[in-house]
């Protein structure tokens, strides 16, 4: 069987068809960032088509001398605002060539497979052919295959819409046929050295080896080879042309290469700007070169450029990112400090999970100063040492540290177990000096331990991006999750600032340096804490703002609501309506039960085969109703109620399927029915909170000016930089004189700033969450809006009207949290309507108080309502 033939074998579905597997699969959607930078791919591919079509008219017509190049032309049409460096390909012809700028964390390798097909669809007018994609490292060129030959990995499954499902992925070691490229989009995949001419691998690419013959006239054709000659010119030959036969073609990879034009994939393109790089690449004869880059080399024609800002806004990376910086001189403080830290977000993790289902297993990344065999004992932080000290001293399990060295690497070993986002992966601390630095990839890295003493050679933001990268590329709404984490110890904080900033940069994430929290630690002093001070202006207007609160009434008297006494504990568990899990849907598959390993098969017609099938969780699974009744106890609190629901849904399940589909779906039942216990349980609280108000049980009120919140007369923050206005003059109706600018997320700045130029505002403040005013409604956790603020209508310089208002951003627009949000405000208006001024805390019978929740693609047009209609 031919290469092509093998390839496509495993690219069958059951049937025998191809690529109806990625369609029920279901294909990851580009980001919004994305989809606009292949919006400016295409506009600039249709232009480039049609300026070529012009260019060859003019060339054939003999007038090619007075046409610029084509690339150029279609650039300039797009109105790309920086000048296009023309490139020429090793026979002299025009090359396109472009540059996708593309941060750490923001799907470059997605990007190129869609680039690939927009290629072809617009500018090719083809599906098929061959396409060299080049990267410079072993780390980048393992996970770039693995994602392209695994069928179901979004990179594969775009691959093969744009195929139509026959998709060919090639190592250099592969020989293929004139056929395999003509029928199949046929990607080849190179390690950058092996691009550079000089170098000796890539010289083997270049000797005659009789693998691509049928590419080439045969070897008595001397014709053949001469036509071919003139019109591919820069092809090896072995003879010079007065040998007997003439120049000899030689059959070698690297000719193949230059006489298929291939669509070359430049990955970390600033990497291959050397001179002999550079020709080397050209020599290929490419139709066109795409490179992708964080950080353009200087003369990259810079098509698209993507910002960190944009990453953010699309939750493709963890921001913000809080360096931990150390007093103390001993590293193992620093490690303690680590690990604990990874502690917290463990247990995070787990709530997420058990809300979500979404698995996460939180690690923490070491950087040490040595870690060669011959080193340790040399008064360096060495691999080893810090390895002995989790083991012995912090207890972690052997099997959940990994060393990754230049000569070491244990993190090949997680590969067999599915890579270290599989559940069956323990591994959570990775000690490293350099060899993460660059193509290693793990969403699940948050904390950056740097053991390197100060005044170390050994970068200190060297790792920084491998710990940038969002889970499932979406926020998971805890801020703890969302965020990444650096420790350090002694050093200099402007030094440090600086060394993460170079760092960002080297990351393609200079533009978001406001985003970095910095705490330093100063050696026998407890951190510094500056002072706020009210305005004097608004002292006494202040002071007439007491906030409502939901309260209960308590005898003859009233408290603040209690959520687990007042509201949990009333919930009706019986009228819980379990009749949607009676129709649940249940798979007859029995994939969740079994893990099949797989290897390569000695029939070379087969690839791979399956070694064996293990059953997972062996002897345990069943239906446990005991199991079942401990995973929704977080939900349902009393266990004889949770076991009984558990029951009930189990039995009407096994009243319609089997037992033992019933059983291979056990673990999906149980994630079904906490999202439907989690819905009902919301709306019964919801129905016993308004059901308490309208017995007058509970209010919307202030009692004695003791049970309502007060706005603070003086707060303590730590020392950070201070908010300005967007001009950078000093804030003038913020109620404090001095704002942390860490406080704010971008958003909230832009209210800030749109605030400070309001007329009609009197002061706004900051609410900042777990330490100000909240709102306790149905659900658990209390609400903290974002901004309090006074506004005055009779322009005496007093105030009629305080607003509370919480922000959202675009991500979270329409979201569950949201709306439950915007529902307890809504209730909050109503009831502050029926509610005397005096009950509501205002001294003055004209106040109001008004509740908004407002999105961020509408927020100046709802703060402009809110203000003035």
């Amino acid at each position: 069987m031919t290469i092509r033939n093998r390839f496509l074998d495993c690219a069958r579905n059951d049937d025998g068809s191809f690529g109806s597997r990625v369609w029920r699969c279901g294909v990851m959607e580009p980001k919004e960032y994305q989809q606009k930078a292949l919006g400016q791919v295409k506009r600039y591919l249709d232009n480039l088509y049609a300026a070529r079509n012009q260019y060859e008219q003019m060339v054939a017509q003999g007038q090619g001398s007075f046409v610029r190049d084509y690339p150029s032309v279609a650039w300039e049409q797009c109105d790309i605002r920086r000048a296009y460096n023309g490139k020429r390909d090793g026979l002299g012809r025009p090359l396109p060539s472009f540059c996708l700028k593309v941060p750490t964390g923001g799907g470059k390798t997605f990007l190129a497979v869609k680039a690939i097909d927009l290629i072809n669809t617009s500018f090719l007018k083809r599906q098929t052919g061959l396409v060299l994609w080049i990267v410079p490292t072993t780390q980048i060129y393992r996970q770039t295959i693995k994602g392209l030959r695994n069928r179901d990995h979004p990179y594969r499954q775009h691959l093969d819409i744009a195929s139509g499902g026959r998709t060919v992925i090639l190592e250099k070691t592969d020989r293929f046929t004139p056929l395999d490229v003509e029928e199949n989009l046929a990607v080849l995949m190179l390690m950058l050295p092996s691009a550079s001419r000089r170098n000796k691998e890539v010289l083997r690419m270049f000797r005659d080896s009789g693998g691509f013959a049928d590419f080439f006239p045969d070897e008595d054709n001397v014709e053949g080879n001469s036509d071919l000659l003139d019109k591919v010119g820069n092809l090896d030959t072995f003879e010079a042309e007065s040998a007997f036969w003439g120049k000899q073609i030689k059959t070698s990879l690297g000719n193949t290469l230059r006489l298929l034009s291939p669509i070359v994939i430049l990955d970390e393109g600033h990497k291959a700007y050397s001179e002999t790089a550079q020709g080397t690449l050209r020599g290929f004869n490419p139709c066109i070169i795409v490179e992708l880059s964080a950080t353009p080399a200087k003369g990259s024609n810079i098509l698209v450029d993507i910002t960190g800002i944009e990453l953010n806004r699309e939750e493709m990376i963890k921001f913000d990112l809080h360096i931990f910086n150390k007093a103390s001189p001993d590293w193992k403080d620093t490690l303690l400090d680590s690990h604990n830290h990874l502690e917290m977000l463990k247990e995070k993790t787990r709530e997420y999970e058990g809300q979500t289902g979404d698995y996460i297993r939180p690690i923490c990344l070491i950087q040490v100063e040595r870690t060669g065999k011959g080193q340790r004992g040399s008064g360096f932080i060495h691999a080893e040492d810090v390895r002995e000290h989790l083991i012995d001293v912090m207890g972690i399990p052997p099997e959940q540290i990994a060393v990754k060295t230049s000569e070491k690497d244990e993190l090949k070993e997680v590969d067999d177990v599915g890579g270290l986002m599989s559940r069956n992966c323990q591994v959570r601390y990775i000690i490293t000096k350099q060899a993460l630095q660059e193509g290693w990839d793990c969403a699940f890295a948050y904390v950056l331990s740097i053991l390197t003493k100060p005044g170390s050679k050994t970068a200190l933001t060297q790792l920084v991006g491998r710990i940038l990268r969002q889970p499932f590329a979406k926020k998971t709404g805890m801020k703890e999750l969302d965020e990444s984490y650096v420790f350090c110890f002694q050093q200099q904080g402007a030094k440090l600032l600086e060394e993460i900033r170079q760092g960002f940069r080297g990351e393609g994430l200079g533009d978001l340096m406001g985003r970095i929290s910095v705490e330093d630690e100063v050696e026998g002093l407890e951190e510094e804490e500056r002072l706020c001070q009210l305005r004097h202006k608004f002292t006494k207007a202040a002071g007439q703002v007491i906030l409502p609160v939901f309260v209960m009434r308590d005898g003859s008297g009233w408290r603040k609501v209690n959520y687990e006494m007042d509201i949990a504990s009333r919930i009706p568990w019986g009228q819980t309506d379990l009749d949607k899990m009676s129709s649940l849907a249940l798979s007859l598959i029995e994939e969740k039960d079994f893990e099949q390993v797989a290897g390569i098969s000695e029939d070379i017609s087969q690839v791979i085969e399956l070694k064996e099938a293990i059953t997972l969780r062996k002897g345990s699974l069943k239906l446990d109703s005991v199991f079942m009744a401990r995973h929704l106890m977080d939900i349902v609190p009393n266990p004889w109620v949770a076991h009984e629901f558990g029951k009930h849904v189990m039995d009407g399940l096994l009243g319609q399927y089997e037992k033992k589909v019933v059983v291979n779906n056990f673990v999906f039942i149980i994630e079904e029915l906490r999202k439907h216990l989690f819905k009902e349980k919301d709306k019964l609280a919801k129905h016993i909170f308004r059901e308490m108000i309208s017995k007058d049980e509970m209010r919307f009120l202030v009692v004695a000016n003791d049970l309502g919140y007060k706005l603070p007369k003086k707060k303590r923050v730590k020392s950070a930089r201070k908010l300005t206005k967007k001009s950078g003059e000093q804030l003038e109706r913020s109620l404090f004189d001095y704002v942390p600018e860490e406080d704010f997320n971008e958003m909230e700045k832009k209210v800030a700033w749109y605030l400070e130029e309001q007329e009609r505002l009197f002061f706004w403040y900051r609410n900042i969450p777990k330490e100000d005013y909240s709102v306790q409604g149905w659900r658990k956790y209390r609400i903290y809006a974002d901004f309090i603020f006074t506004v005055m209508d009779n322009g005496e310089n007093e105030f009629d009207r305080v607003f509370v208002v919480e922000t959202k951003g675009l991500h979270l627009k329409g979201s569950e949290d949201t709306e439950y949000k915007r529902s307890v405000f809504d209730l909050c208006n109503d009831l502050a309507k029926k509610t005397t001024t005096n009950q509501l805390g205002m001294e003055l019978e004209s106040q109001k108080v008004l509740y908004h929740v407002v999105d961020e693609d509408e927020w100046q047009q709802r703060f402009n309502e809110i203000l003035y209609i």
